[in-house]
């Protein structure tokens, strides 16, 4: 994992949003005071959502679960916590603590990716493929000018495809504290066909972070973020997801989450029930073995038959 450059945090701003159908505001509207220990703007008294029968509280001795990497990983991404750039959405904080699943102990200065699809389910670095590129062609045209060399952190080529072009939103890396907790400030992401609403992951270890960003490690963890039914069908009646008309496949029928709630990767979230629109909070405890090498490079699992194909 090389090449990251430092940036500058983004400058915030807010603004009000309107009740039902509603066009969510993008990157510089984000309605959140700080990431240390910002809010957004979430009705306290809505609270948090039940956990469902297949979650559990923060759990050590237990390992989040591993998924595929997915073709649309991009290395030497840029360091950031606020990954939004001019994306539409509802805003997401998410919010991770990442823990040794033997020990529990926090693990600090990891390095952890996320990467996801916007609202209309379009992936940056892929915007040839379309709405998930799921069984679309191949990419063609010229490679971006900055385009990432060499493997991907933890070895292997894998199965993700070369960038089409340079747009680089909701994407980003950033570190975790001493107490193992990292926060970014993105969109709720959208759907695409084949897939469940999700969000992508890594978590490198035993890297050096330098004046240019994080050199060396090797990657511990990759992973998925799932969000419930209930959240998803919600954004619905909200622009610009109520524009996405692809097929959206439900939590209980993803080929890729394991049905295992909090340990599969299934996300706490808290917003209003009355206007999702206003923003929502996504908190995990991720437990990974630092001595170990994840990098999503292995065999996807299959789908049913009556699966559609899709990307991951």
């Amino acid at each position: 994992m090389t090449g990251y450059s430092q940036e500058p945090q983004l400058p915030e701003a807010t603004t009000d949003l309107t009740r039902r159908r509603v066009v969510a505001v993008g990157a510089g509207a984000l309605a959140v005071a700080g990431l240390g220990g910002g809010a957004l703007a979430v009705d306290a008294a809505a609270g948090e959502r039940t956990p469902g029968p297949h979650e559990r509280p923060e759990d050590c001795y237990v390992l989040t679960s591993e998924t595929v990497e997915g073709p649309y990983y991009i290395d030497a991404d840029k360091i950031r916590r606020d990954v939004t750039e001019d994306r539409e959405g509802i805003p997401l904080l998410l919010s991770l603590k990442v823990i040794d699943s033997d020990t529990c102990r926090p693990i600090r200065n990891a390095a952890v990716d996320i990467w996801h699809c916007d609202a209309a389910g379009v992936y940056s670095g892929y915007e040839d493929m379309g709405n998930g590129g799921g069984g679309g062609p191949a990419p063609t045209g010229e490679p971006p000018t900055d385009a990432p060399t060499g493997p991907p952190p933890g070895g292997g080529g894998g199965g993700h495809q070369e960038p089409t072009d340079d747009t680089r939103y909701l994407r980003g890396t950033w570190r975790t504290d001493r107490h193992g907790q990292v926060s970014f400030k993105t969109v709720f992401p959208g759907w695409y066909r084949g897939r469940c609403v999700h969000i992508h992951t890594k978590v490198h270890v035993d890297g050096e972070w330098t004046d240019t960003g994080y050199e060396g490690g090797h990657t511990c963890h990759t992973g998925q973020f799932f969000f419930d039914e209930e959240s998803v069908v919600a954004t619905e009646s909200v622009e610009p997801y109520a524009s996405n008309t692809a097929e959206r496949t439900l939590l209980t029928e993803d080929t890729i989450y394991d049905q295992s709630g909090a340990t599969g990767g299934l996300l706490k979230l808290r917003y209003d029930k009355r206007d999702i629109s206003r923003g929502v909070r996504a908190t995990l405890t991720v437990g990974v073995d630092p001595a170990t090498t994840n990098d999503g490079q292995g065999t996807p699992p299959q789908p049913s038959a009556s699966a559609s194909p899709s990307a991951t």
